[in-house]
């Protein structure tokens, strides 16, 4: 009996985000009723959710590596901001054409993180100065770049990646067929991958989660799945941001629970000696944390720049305590070594949700900030606290 009440409650522990997110949901969905305002989920608020904060998800992904791994990145917003230029002035000022600003940037990103990851990996500089230095180093030079002065606009190829949509190649026009056809495909892959954790976990004599719990969850994803597919197959389909952020998501999951190299990551946040004695690279895992991390924050770049149409010295401004609060509000741990991508991209809708739904009361910028800040803080009380008990 004390070993299935245990087990329920790990488990609860793990999906605490996931019910706080149908929670907020839920609770935003009554206030906005209560104003006799549109309802809440509706399919234009669904997509600017994944359109305005997929930045988020983008760097939360790279950032969850890097706390993992026991380290920090403050550099990630000005990182963006550079990249977001380089690709402006790729773009606008040398004419060059999009597929191939893309990857010129990308390396760009990858070179700034393999910078800092060198002096954090190998030099054992703490990476708090090494990204504190780097977050003022591109600041600057994001404002040497542009001139002080705004770069844009870009052409609608450009553009496409941050605000275009994947066109219904069903033809069967609204709802948008391609959409439910993939929302569909998503929820069949979601539900199997759920039942085969469960019997791995029985082949390795490892205590599954109560059926009722697994179920209950199973339910709980599926019919969101279903409700946003249908919602954004009754507007306008599919938008580029989702299908960059699903493949993402995919290969971080995979890489992070079914690769050795992923596995090792949290070993040397885990214990950093031990990690050592067992004969784990542990340097090369770090840089290889902060080129990815490089990689990640310009792409985020080049997508908030492409939804504004434009590059600005201020962009980014914020970016790197979005991506953090994301990954402490789903679930990983100060010290390292724990958190998982689903919790992170949890963690990121839950901001998404608690901006949008703020706006759209009318509450001020002042008061979101403190309350994101008082939801960061639970979080990490909720960390420390499990941690005790």
């Amino acid at each position: 009996m004390a070993d299935k009440q245990s087990s329920l409650g790990g488990h609860l522990r793990e999906n605490g985000m996931l019910l706080a997110l149908v929670a907020i949901v839920a609770l935003f969905s009554f206030l906005v009723f209560l104003q006799g305002k549109p309802m809440f989920l509706q399919a234009p608020n669904i997509t600017n959710i994944f359109l305005q904060n997929g930045h988020v998800i983008i760097l939360a992904l790279g950032m969850l590596l890097i706390i993992v791994a026991g380290h920090i990145d403050l550099s990630v917003g000005s990182v963006a901001a550079f990249t977001g230029a380089v690709a402006a002035y790729l773009t606008v000022d040398l004419d060059l054409p999009f597929v191939a600003v893309i990857p010129l940037t990308l390396i760009v990103g990858g070179l700034i993180g393999a910078a800092q990851g060198y002096w954090v990996a190998y030099w054992r500089i703490p990476s708090f100065i090494v990204t504190l230095a780097g977050m003022l180093v591109f600041r600057g030079a994001t404002l040497w770049l542009l001139g002080g002065q705004n770069i844009g606009p870009f052409p609608k190829a450009f553009q496409a990646m941050s605000s275009g949509f994947i066109p219904d190649l069903t033809g069967i026009g609204k709802p948008h067929g391609l959409t439910l056809i993939v929302t569909a495909i998503a929820i069949g892959v979601v539900v199997w991958i759920g039942m085969r954790s469960r019997a791995r976990d029985a082949e390795f004599g490892i205590t599954p989660e109560p059926t009722g719990l697994f179920w209950g969850r199973t339910t709980i994803i599926a019919a969101a799945m279903a409700f946003v597919g249908w919602q954004l197959a009754s507007f306008r389909g599919l938008p580029n941001v989702l299908v960059v952020l699903a493949i993402l998501i995919i290969l971080y999951a995979f890489f992070t629970e079914n690769t050795v190299q992923g596995r090792r990551i949290y070993a040397v946040g885990g214990n950093y000696k031990a990690a050592l004695l067992s004969g784990i690279r542990a340097d090369r895992l770090v840089f290889f944390c902060f080129v990815n991390m490089g990689v990640l924050a310009a792409l985020a770049g080049m997508m908030v720049t492409a939804r504004l149409n434009s590059a600005t010295p201020k962009a980014g401004t914020g970016f790197e305590l979005d991506a953090i609060a994301a990954v402490f509000i789903g679930g990983a741990s100060m010290a390292g070594g724990s958190g998982k991508i689903i919790g992170v991209v949890i963690g990121a809708l839950i901001m998404g949700v608690m901006n949008m739904g703020m706006s759209i009361l009318g509450i001020g910028i002042d008061y979101q900030q403190m309350i994101k800040g008082l939801v960061l803080l639970a979080a990490v009380i909720f960390d420390v606290y499990n941690k005790n008990k």
